[in-house]
């Protein structure tokens, strides 16, 4: 247990769609973005390195001087296929291939979450998995959403809440955590560090 709840709230993530989550459920986090280079962080299994990459981003915001006191949220999402982990395409050819490759197709998108108490130095994570169901837009359909330029900044390259919806045929599990953070594991984690969600709202 925590001894003193922190009130300031920190999101260690640049993604818009988090914060847009946060604020949607009473809370008003700061952003600091972490700087983490991700593609320098490995883990054996998709799930561990959504939760390895959300560690290193809350760590490093943690430790810097502006987030002393604050309660540090880090995020990281990827989708498992086949096994594989993976991020955002490095290009349009990568997202173009990734769209072919998931059509018809289910997926994992495995979410890491983190949260720091920065004045204890307290923290708790895990990841959360939603299963995403893909339907079978067309060759044209897929060079239009490319070209649209919205799944260079997702994870596997679409996103529920965007351009892609169409063409996803369903998921079971948290929508927010294919957005980008599973609340109900927030609350979780939260909780584990003693702290009550509803003391944070705001």
């Amino acid at each position: 247990m925590v001894g003193m709840t922190s009130q300031r709230l920190v999101l260690a993530s640049a993604s818009p769609a988090r914060l847009g989550l946060l604020r949607q459920a009473g809370l008003s986090p700061e952003v600091i973005v972490s700087g983490v280079d991700e593609g320098a962080i490995t883990a054996p299994r998709p799930a561990e390195l959504a939760r390895v990459l959300a560690e290193a981003k809350a760590t490093a915001v943690a430790a810097r001087d502006e987030a002393a006191g604050a309660l540090v949220i880090g995020c990281d999402s990827v989708l498992e296929l086949d096994g594989i982990a993976l991020g955002k395409p490095a290009d349009a050819e990568e997202a173009t291939a990734r769209w072919k490759s998931m059509r018809g197709r289910s997926g994992v998108l495995q979410t890491g979450h983190c949260v720091i108490d920065t004045p204890s130095g307290a923290r708790a994570s895990s990841t959360t998995s939603t299963t995403v169901h893909f339907g079978e837009p067309s060759d044209a359909e897929v060079a239009a959403y490319v070209a649209s330029g919205e799944p260079l900044h997702v994870a596997g390259a679409f996103t529920l809440d965007g351009r892609s919806a169409p063409f996803l045929r369903g998921i079971e599990g948290d929508h927010g955590n294919v957005i980008g953070i599973s609340l109900p594991t927030l609350r979780d984690l939260l909780d584990e560090l003693g702290i009550a969600i509803t003391d944070l709202w705001t």
